[in-house]
């Protein structure tokens, strides 16, 4: 079996494919100060006893991803493993200004959408940092956008005003909130959803009008329900992204 590995600054997301099938997968937060032995401990404890035949990573903590590098050598020796950075192909040409600042899972999201859905593509990816990853119709990273994430501003807020708490991100009553609570609820749910249909539409109209939207994220969940542009929810599209990653680079 192939183990994926997405290593986020909020979560890391672990998948495992049975040929080209995601047999199971599991999200775990990510510490920045584990190590490679408690990081075995840790995905050990989730696989069982399935036998993994490859690995494929892509991380943006570079602290973990030291760590994970030994944790590979040490627990999985001769494994065939392929971690997503500069030297690996992917297939995916990155019309960017400097290509090393493109991060590993932006490049695995384009390649998953562009395999699964065509282009052009347009990826919302709900994390740390909300990550708008724009797609050409012949498969090019062709750039996009970073705003902040759902829990980033939750936190800035509760720790800058004195009066407001965080708070359940759930659907309140109505726009106009009739609490505190509600109407901190109803500026960040449909805040946010304004906010990614108005970029969406921006993107939309740079590409000629046409773009698959697709959202992905531990997040997506909490804001896709109130969005008048996403066409689609692959919550597993990074994982994807590596399996297909892994296939360009293990015969």
């Amino acid at each position: 079996m192939l183990l994926t590995i997405d290593i986020g600054n909020t979560n890391t997301v672990l998948g495992v494919f049975d040929e080209d099938k995601l047999a199971d997968s599991w999200r775990v937060k990510t510490d920045a100060r584990d190590t490679a032995d408690e990081l075995a401990l840790i995905y050990g404890g989730l696989l069982g006893d399935r036998v993994i035949t490859g690995i494929a990573a892509c991380a943006t903590v570079p602290a973990v991803l030291s760590e994970l590098r030994t944790m590979l050598s040490r627990y999985y020796p001769g494994v065939p493993t392929v971690v997503v950075e500069p030297g690996v192909r992917t297939g995916v040409p990155l019309l960017y200004d400097n290509p090393k600042e493109v991060g590993a899972d932006r490049i695995v999201n384009t390649l998953a959408a562009y395999t699964r859905y065509g282009g052009p593509a347009i990826v919302v990816d709900f994390g740390t940092s909300t990550n708008f990853d724009v797609v050409s119709a012949r498969g090019e990273f062709l750039g996009g956008v970073l705003a902040p994430g759902i829990e980033i501003s939750i936190d800035a807020l509760a720790a800058r005003a004195a009066r407001l708490v965080k708070v359940e991100l759930v659907r309140p009553r109505s726009v106009i909130g009739k609490s505190t609570v509600e109407a901190l609820q109803s500026g960040i749910l449909y805040g946010f959803a304004g906010q990614i249909d108005g970029l969406v539409r921006r993107i939309k109209a740079e590409l000629g009008g046409r773009a698959i939207v697709v959202a992905t994220g531990g997040l997506a969940p909490t804001v896709i329900a109130e969005s008048e542009t996403i066409d689609l929810h692959e919550p597993n599209l990074t994982l994807y992204g590596l399996s297909l990653v892994y296939a360009k680079n293990v015969s």
